[in-house]
């Protein structure tokens, strides 16, 4: 009675377990259903194949560590060996490359050229050779220098008065002077502190 007992609680539970998981299977059935149907992008995406992106060098040939360690070309004189080369492998630079392995005797000097422009793009000679840059910054220096003097004699011309305001006349500025003292304009170090109150003169 026992083992009956048991067998039939024990079929019980497996009963409700499967119940509730077919049930928790149709309600996240039902809930893509739903997302599917407001967004059917997001159900493509979801199910679309993963788009492998391109190398961004091609299939140029890593041949080192490079500068920094990171798969890129660059022409410095003061590290001279990028971590890639400079053009991507063709069919006639990977015959040479064959060649080359050889006896570099039987290479000709434009071959030997073509297997330099493959993995550099310039030589020590170009990248010291002077560029001219100097030329475009002083034209432009003087563009601008010019430009400024143009729009200050039309300042002078057009916006400032022909004569100066009254401020600017001696007896005002003296006078602008004498109240600074009179109120004591900052006595610790400016104007004040130069003035002789007893005598009423400057300070000598």
């Amino acid at each position: 009675a026992t083992l009956r007992l048991v067998s039939a609680i024990y079929t019980i539970v497996r009963s409700f377990r499967s119940r509730l998981a077919m049930s928790l299977l149709l309600r996240s059935s039902r809930a893509l259903q739903r997302v599917a149907a407001l967004n059917p992008a997001a159900s493509y995406a979801s199910h679309a194949p993963a788009h492998k992106e391109p190398s961004p060098i091609g299939n140029r040939e890593v041949v080192g560590f490079g500068f920094n360690g990171a798969a890129n070309y660059s022409d410095r004189t003061d590290f001279p060996l990028p971590a890639i080369r400079f053009k991507p492998v063709t069919p006639d630079i990977q015959a040479l490359r064959e060649k080359e392995k050889g006896d570099w005797k039987k290479l000709s000097i434009a071959e030997k050229k073509q297997l330099y422009r493959a993995s550099f793009c310039q030589t020590f000679a170009e990248m010291e050779a002077p560029t001219g840059e100097w030329k475009s910054i002083t034209g432009c220096t003087f563009f601008f220098m010019s430009l400024a003097l143009w729009v200050y004699m039309a300042m002078k011309l057009f916006v400032y008065p022909k004569e100066l305001p009254p401020t600017f006349a001696v007896d005002r500025q003296q006078a602008q002077m004498q109240r600074m003292i009179d109120i004591s304009i900052n006595p610790v170090e400016g104007i004040a502190s130069n003035w002789d109150y007893e005598k009423n003169d400057w300070k000598k």
